[in-house]
């Protein structure tokens, strides 16, 4: 990838698809939709589809692969996210909790703890609260806030 700030989306869960485009359009990021199902994106030269196989962690792979310092990889996957890390890209949760190397190692720890948790109760459990107007508000200021940084750079 060259150095040019390129924003990788986690895309087929990813419920601000709409607010990365906008934000995107009005910093002129490139931003890479990253998907193992076709679906709508907007037609405009910033925007491109990357259609990978339906494998498993086929979409993830790809991402983690061209992860590197002039990225921003938007998902929710914590493992995804850890890679992308190691790689030096930035990583934000689409509720805008940033992913960062003091913070990886305790979301991972807090994941495998909830999954035996699951496992024990014999599916029976929650998953994460449901997506809230706060969580998009907080996801638009965060990626905002990265992108300004990483021009002032």
């Amino acid at each position: 990838m060259t150095n040019a700030i390129t924003i990788l989306v986690d895309a087929d869960a990813c419920p601000v698809k709409d607010e990365i485009y906008k934000v995107a359009a009005r910093h002129e990021v490139a931003v890479s939709i990253v998907s193992n199902a076709p679906f709508r994106i907007p037609d405009s030269p910033l925007v491109r589809r990357i259609l990978v196989d339906d494998s498993f962690d086929a979409a993830d792979d790809w991402i983690a692969d061209n992860a590197d310092r002039s990225c921003i990889v938007i998902t929710a996957d914590i493992l995804l996210a850890e890679r992308c890390l190691k790689e030096g890209a930035s990583v934000l949760a689409h509720n805008g909790k940033p992913f960062d190397a003091a913070s990886i190692g305790s979301a991972i720890a807090t994941r495998a703890i909830m999954a035996d948790l699951r496992a024990g109760m014999d599916g029976i459990g929650g998953g994460p609260p449901p997506f809230s107007k706060a969580d998009r508000s907080r996801f638009l200021q965060e990626l905002d806030k990265e992108l300004v940084c990483r021009k002032r750079r």
